[in-house]
């Protein structure tokens, strides 16, 4: 059979235009899709709606489930079939104002529709689109965050009450004349009267302690800014901080305004050191609060062992002071340990 063939002409390539004409509808669906899927992540809602009729034109489905309507029942509706009239008027108020402004306008509105109280932040623009001006708003609920701030505010009334019921044991504490009033920590007489005793009682059975000399920071702008009473907060805290870290064999002292010391007995170096980190830690965290506001501190800290790094009592707060001043030379919030003593005259940090 003879084959024919006969000239066809080939296809043409669509236009940009046709191309772009016919993928519009799938564009635009996926564009809505994902930003519904944005919103909903975010926990916002959003509505449109013909600025001049005052009608919903579009929504994200959170919007219209917030108003318990599906999307069909809430496009082409108005305020006034939706909410109470004393809401209408303040939402109509503030979309008058979003239209008199060039750029978005954000406002805050609190009102109690059916039966709940509401409080959100609305931002609201407007464009023009075909000779229709559109008014676009994005809603947030703001209860979730007023909550979160009214638990911290609860927290840190807590613990001021707490710090306040501490100060009536400090000040009975104070009345025995071995403690510091601001701290609840032993006097630097009394410490001084323990540390030779551990020293005598160490040499005699041969066992070892750990002296640690602590420093409280400078103190950040807050603090300084709270003056007296923030600073009277810290040294409260410390005591706290102190007084748990420490045993009943054990001894703390505040030696001045801000320096502290404290006596380990029968720990060596290592397990010191472990001690004081956790010490520091819980210092660098501690919430302290005062009116309202908290307050932070850290602490550099300077351990010496006897007699591993000294074989005196004048040798082993000179060992610990030297440590501190490596500590506080490394920028604070840290611990340095002193130089371990090999033989007589050679030492290793």
């Amino acid at each position: 059979m003879p084959i024919r063939m006969t000239a066809s002409p080939l296809p043409q390539a669509p236009s940009a235009e046709s191309v772009a004409a016919a993928s519009s509808p799938l564009i635009d669906a996926a564009l809505r899709h994902a930003l519904d899927g944005v919103l909903t992540r975010l926990g916002l809602l959003m509505a449109v709606k013909d600025a001049n009729s005052g009608r919903y034109l579009a929504a994200n489905p959170g919007y219209a489930a917030w108003l318990g309507r599906t999307l069909s029942e809430l496009i082409g509706s108005t305020d006034a079939e939706l909410f109470d009239a004393g809401v209408v008027r303040a939402l109509r108020a503030a979309e008058q104002s979003a239209l008199s402004q060039a750029a978005a306008l954000s406002a805050e509105h609190r009102f109690e529709w059916k039966g709940v109280r509401h409080d959100f932040s609305v931002q609201r623009s407007h464009q023009s689109v075909d000779g229709q001006t559109l008014l676009v708003s994005v809603w947030q609920d703001l209860a979730p965050q007023r909550q979160r701030e009214a638990q911290l505010k609860a927290a840190l009334e807590q613990i001021e009450r707490e710090q306040r019921a501490n100060d009536g044991l400090r000040r009975e504490l104070a009345d025995q004349g071995l403690r510091d009033s601001a701290t609840g920590l032993y006097t630097r007489a009394h410490f001084d009267d323990q540390l030779r005793r551990e020293v005598d009682l160490s040499t005699r059975e041969h066992r070892e302690f750990a002296l640690v000399l602590a420093e409280l920071d400078p103190y950040v702008d807050r603090v300084l800014a709270a003056g007296a009473r923030g600073e009277e907060r810290i040294l409260e805290a410390m005591g706290r901080l102190l007084r748990g870290n420490t045993r009943a064999m054990d001894a703390s002292c505040r030696i001045d305004d801000r320096c502290f010391a404290i006596l380990l007995s029968g720990v060596g170096l290592a397990t010191a050191h472990a001690r004081m980190e956790g010490l520091r830690r819980q210092c660098a965290t501690q919430i302290v609060a005062l009116d309202g506001q908290e307050l932070g501190f850290t602490l550099s800290m300077g351990i010496a062992s006897f007699p591993h790094t000294a074989a005196s009592q004048d040798e082993v707060q000179s060992a610990a002071l030297h440590s501190l001043a490596r500590a506080r030379e490394r920028g604070g919030n840290a611990v340095a340990l002193a130089s371990i003593r090999f033989g007589s005259g050679t030492a290793q940090t």
